[in-house]
């Protein structure tokens, strides 16, 4: 069905003349003409009468006329979706639960006029085909994975540092540590179940076991974070990391510990990646409001992998 017809059909209808809808539509009367009988046509249906008053709709016409206008509507929200300017914002931050989303909802709170779509996504490959593809706008990363650069047209930018604590259950052997450092946690079991080989936080933990003599253990099917703490309180063998902002609720009855890890504080180190070329303008105004927000990076008494892009 030509769309420009069903446009020209709801034209005529609210002007109630063929020539009032030409002028409307900056066309001659005789396209307004040649256009409605194309839709009659493909319709196979009579839309109008001519009366002395001008046009009237025919009983098939008012039973399609709801259906014109909605038709208009589907197409105006079709071209309003890609439209750069006029589509919301698609940010992927990997979780809602993590740093990512709290920098997005600090975003929101200060610019509430931008519409946001918020994204969930997982590996960093996948993730960076659909920055390049336009799918996605942007996505908070720890960038780049030993042997995985980034393309040419994927641009990024540190914008948070999160310092790593130390989570475990009220008889752990540190639970009653204001701090610890990372030589004290050598001989500790510390469990984080989903650890995906491949993934950036894989080789993170790679290079931060490499480098200290860690035990981390990725054992065991994961249940998600409320498994994931539950057993944690339940075990006083059993610690796990979590990051700073990471945004975790569970009963008072656990009795959990959320301890400050220094000499040296492991950062997780979060990137605002972009395509170059992309240019929605709410972009530029989340990279600006980021940039305002952030604080140093690489700073003394803190710890990243050594292939972590420099800030």
């Amino acid at each position: 069905m030509d769309l420009e017809a069903v446009r020209t059909f709801v034209a005529v209808v609210e002007a109630g003349q063929f020539q009032k809808a030409a002028a409307d539509l900056a066309v001659t009367q005789q396209a307004v003409s040649k256009r409605v009988a194309t839709l009659e046509r493909d319709l196979g249906v009579r839309l109008f009468t001519r009366t002395p008053r001008g046009a009237e709709l025919t009983i098939d016409g008012q039973a399609f006329l709801p259906h014109a206008r909605e038709l208009l509507r589907a197409a105006e929200r079709a071209v309003a979706s890609v439209r750069t300017g006029r589509r919301p914002l698609r940010v992927d931050v990997i979780n809602s639960r993590g740093a990512a989303s709290g920098l997005m909802r600090g975003f929101h709170r200060a610019h509430p006029e931008i519409e946001l779509d918020v994204l969930m996504l997982f590996d960093i490959e996948p993730t960076v085909t659909t920055i390049r593809s336009g799918t996605i706008d942007a996505s908070f990363r720890a960038v780049a994975a030993p042997g995985r650069p980034l393309p040419e047209d994927v641009e990024s930018v540190r914008v948070l540092d999160e310092p790593l604590q130390l989570l475990t259950g009220p008889a752990h052997a540190l639970a009653g540590a204001r701090s610890v450092t990372l030589a004290q946690l050598t001989g500790h079991r510390i469990w984080i179940p989903g650890i995906v080989p491949g993934t950036e936080w894989a080789a993170y933990y790679d290079d931060l076991v490499a480098e200290f003599g860690l035990t981390i253990e990725s054992t065991g099917p994961n249940f998600g974070s409320d498994a994931l703490l539950d057993t944690v309180a339940d075990t006083p063998a059993l610690a796990t990391f979590m990051g700073e902002h990471t945004r975790l609720i569970w009963p008072a009855g656990h009795g959990l510990r959320r301890i400050p890890v220094t000499d040296p504080t492991p950062v997780y180190p979060h990137s605002l990646l972009w395509h170059r070329d992309n240019p929605h303008p709410a972009l530029a105004t989340l990279r600006a409001h980021l940039a305002a927000t952030a604080a140093g990076h690489d700073t003394a008494g803190t710890w990243t992998p050594g292939w972590v892009i420099p800030s």
